[in-house]
């Protein structure tokens, strides 16, 4: 398997206004720090690469085990 980085089409601002918005959440429910793998600027990465490409949810798991 061949693995890539890719470049996506959105701001540096709405990554981390999403990735506020998940701390927020994870803070708000009472997450426990080091208890997800990925790290809230990640998962919103991940998030707004599947919303624009429609990635495989696998393949995109694929990518943060990487």
């Amino acid at each position: 398997m061949i693995t890539y980085r890719a470049t996506l089409d959105v701001s540096r601002e709405l990554v981390y206004y999403l990735a506020g918005l998940l701390r927020a959440e994870r803070m708000r429910i009472g997450t426990r720090k080091g208890t997800r793998k990925l790290s809230c600027y990640t998962h919103a990465v991940l998030g707004l690469r599947w919303l624009r490409d429609h990635t495989n949810p696998t393949a995109l798991e694929r990518v943060s085990m990487a």
